[in-house]
Order: structure tokens, then C-alpha cells, then sequence
């Protein structure tokens, strides 16, 4: 009972500081709106699919884990913008009988964050490695790996801006 009436107390006294957390994010208690900008794809090689699918799955996270309300309006209190700045499947990691085995695809974002009360900016990028068999092709290999692009990436970017690391 004692150790319950411990927790309860420590759990009102972090509750009352000014943050609240909602599953892994953290945000301040003013933080109210937040602008989603359509996430571009400036990347040297253009997946199509790639730019509209993370902007969606960014939007249904942020929505979905946080207690912020979407707006259009340039006085969102965060305003999120995004560029894929590199989408290069050329990379080969693994080799066997001197033929290649492995290939690598590697996705950069990069990502601004304007946090209007704070009258702040905040850069930053998020890039991650997806290993393939060389024996298909980059087409056949994106969709085997396009959901696990989408999630790792979001994923990262959302821990980026809403995670105290």
C-alpha cells in the first residue's frame, strides 16, 4: 500500500511540471497545432510512391501518438517540413564468389522543424540503410521493403522531434 501511494505521488508531482507525456512523446503544454507540410522528394533517384507515403504515415503518428490538433495555418505552433533528400540503391555491402549478394538502399530526410512560440528552427536529418538480395531488382526490392522504409523513417523522425534523447 505504501509503495502504491509512493507511486501516485510521484506520478501527480510529474504531471504538474508543465509536460505531459502521451505514449513516447513529450511536449510542452502550450503545444497545441501542428502543420504537416506535403514531404517533397528532391532525391537524385524518385521512388513516386515513397514522398506521399511517409507524409501520410507522419500525419497518422503525430495525430495518433500526441495530443496535437492538425492545422493549415502558418501559425501552427510546430510546423513540420520534410525533403527526401536521397533515395541511392547502388550501394552493394555484400559480396560472395566475387558476385555481389547484397545491395543497399539508403533514404535520407531532412527535416525542418519551426517552433513558432519559441520563435525557433530546428534542422535536422534522419537516414537509414535497407539491405536487399542482389538477385532482384531495385523494383522487386521496394516492395519488399517499402513498408519497413516508411515506418523506420517516420519513426525516426518523430522520435527526433518528440523525444527527449
Amino acid at each position: 500500500m505504501l509503495y502504491a501511494f509512493a507511486f501516485l505521488c510521484v506520478l501527480g508531482c510529474i504531471s504538474g511540471c508543465g509536460i505531459y507525456s502521451f505514449r513516447d512523446a513529450v511536449i510542452p503544454d502550450n503545444i497545441k497545432t501542428v502543420k504537416i507540410g506535403f514531404i517533397e522528394n528532391k532525391a537524385r533517384f524518385v521512388n513516386p510512391q515513397l514522398a506521399p507515403l511517409l507524409t501520410d504515415k507522419l500525419l497518422q503518428k503525430i495525430i495518433g501518438q500526441t495530443k496535437l490538433t492538425r492545422t493549415n495555418s502558418d501559425d501552427a505552433h510546430y510546423q513540420i517540413f520534410a525533403t527526401i533528400t536521397n533515395y541511392d540503391p547502388t550501394q552493394t555491402v555484400g559480396v560472395s564468389a566475387q558476385q555481389a549478394t547484397t545491395n543497399r538502399l539508403t533514404v535520407t530526410v531532412h527535416v525542418v522543424l519551426k517552433k513558432t512560440l519559441d520563435n525557433k528552427e530546428q534542422e535536422f536529418d534522419v537516414s537509414r540503410n535497407f539491405d536487399f538480395s542482389a538477385n532482384l531488382s531495385l523494383n522487386q526490392a521496394e516492395g519488399q521493403l517499402m513498408e519497413e522504409i516508411v515506418r523506420n523513417i517516420t519513426d525516426d523522425i518523430f522520435n527526433q522531434i518528440f523525444s527527449n534523447w
